[in-house]
């Protein structure tokens, strides 16, 4: 498991090199980026509750890859990865790039 979470938060990481980590209220590690952007500039969380690890992401980013998450348990704002398969990181780069954009669009 730790495996896991660390590749995914290895993936955001890697697609938002001058975000600042946290940990949002929802106690999830999170990124944003500082300035005035909408919901304070949060653009990615992670989290793990068995059996999936979790990427939460805007919803915009989650709608404009449908087709992309057809494999994957998703809701209005996460994507559900199974525990015993191995995270796509190049899916988490593209998913957490999508979701930079639109909170920069929301921002505006």
């Amino acid at each position: 498991m730790q495996a896991s979470l660390k590749g995914i938060r290895g993936a955001i990481r890697a697609a938002t090199p001058k975000a600042m980590e946290t940990v949002s209220y929802f106690r999830f590690p999170g990124y944003h980026y500082a300035g005035e952007y909408a919901y304070n500039g949060m653009v990615a969380w992670f989290s793990y509750k068995k059996p999936f690890v979790r990427l939460h992401i805007w919803p915009a980013a989650i709608k404009a890859h449908k087709k992309e998450l057809a494999t994957y348990k998703t809701s209005v704002g996460a994507i559900y990865f199974p525990e015993d398969k191995k995270i796509p990181p190049a899916l988490v780069k593209k998913l957490v790039k999508e979701s930079i954009k639109a909170m920069k669009y929301a921002s505006k």
